[in-house]
């Protein structure tokens, strides 16, 4: 039976309590309300199932974040940048009970990424690790009664797929200052990323055991299979010439991880005076440079690792000058 009684600040509890079911509250500012909604769950009772609304009154949705990060976040490739998102998202909505969330809340922190002005692909990111914390709530801890706001609202517009290519006064000026850094390593992980196309986090996985002559296998990739990446003679002439270390056998293993490496790019950089450059970037420039080498679809796609050939398309920005000379040849 359901207990609605009036609280001495105005407003209305109802208290339902049956015997096989969790017991349920819920606080209302108008009695209709009250009533309306104690009538729902003893309809569901009625048919044998019912769902803890209690529960989502009494945690808070940084509850669900933190066993998230302890239990599904270690898994996944990109855990150092997700937890950096996951900060995020809880100075947000950390403070709100799981029936607090809303699509209202969550559109309005949309809008103000948006206008602090984050990319339509950063934002949707954000969406996307909210939705995903409350799918795996839902689904595996309980909170069967949790209702998915990101799901209701509307998604910003990716931007358009970024175009950089590297001049050759821009190859020259990087190389100067990696140089200049008295950092062998350094000027070694440009080359060998511009050789080779692989991932950061790939190329700073890789141990000297995983090269056989002019092949590299590179175990953990993005898409979770292994792959193998011919070296150029330009690339095993650039980590040839790195000390090696006896107690870590990667290849680059001055840098630990990827956020320890970024650092240090951004610092040379803003030394080197180039603008809008990621050592992402790198990985284009190789894959379009392989097809400015002759290389086919098939053979590109192999050293790269692209399934789909849409994205490998996105990556691919042949020089006009280049394409110039192509069609120029009697």
């Amino acid at each position: 039976m359901a207990t609605i009684r009036q609280r001495q600040n105005k407003s209305w509890q109802v208290i339902i309590r049956r015997k096989g079911f969790p017991q349920q509250s819920k606080v209302f500012n108008k009695k209709e309300d009250a009533t309306k909604w104690a009538r729902g769950i003893e309809a569901e009772c009625d048919r044998g199932w019912t769902k803890n609304y209690t529960q989502l009154d009494n945690t808070l949705f940084s509850d669900l974040i933190r066993r998230y990060l302890e239990e599904i976040s270690p898994m996944k490739k990109s855990y150092e940048r997700e937890i950096s998102r996951l900060k995020l998202i809880n100075k947000h909505f950390g403070q709100f009970s799981l029936s607090q969330l809303n699509p209202e809340k969550v559109a309005l922190f949309r809008d103000l990424r948006l206008a602090g002005g984050l990319s339509g692909a950063t934002v949707i990111k954000d969406i996307n690790s909210i939705s995903h914390i409350i799918k795996v709530a839902k689904r595996e801890w309980g909170y069967h009664a949790l209702e998915n706001p990101a799901k209701l609202i509307r998604k910003p517009k990716a931007s358009a797929h970024r175009i950089r290519r590297l001049t050759q006064e821009e190859e020259d000026i990087l190389l100067r200052g990696a140089k200049r850094s008295r950092s062998l390593m350094l000027e070694a992980i440009i080359i060998f990323a511009m050789e080779t196309g692989m991932r950061l986090g790939e190329i700073l996985s890789l141990a000297w055991s995983d090269i056989n002559k002019s092949i590299a296998i590179i175990h953990q990739t993005k898409n979770g299979e292994s792959r193998e990446v011919p070296l150029s003679k330009k690339a095993l002439l650039a980590i040839n010439k790195l000390p090696k270390n006896i107690h870590d056998r990667r290849v680059f293993w001055n840098w630990n991880s990827v956020s320890s490496f970024q650092s240090l790019w951004q610092r040379l950089m803003k030394k080197s005076n180039i603008s809008n450059l990621r050592f992402h970037d790198l990985r284009h420039e190789a894959i379009s440079r392989l097809f400015e080498k002759g290389l086919n679809v098939m053979e590109v796609s192999t050293i790269s690792g692209h399934k789909n050939l849409q994205v490998l398309k996105r990556y691919t920005h042949i020089k006009s000058s280049f394409l110039l000379t192509k069609i120029n040849v009697k």
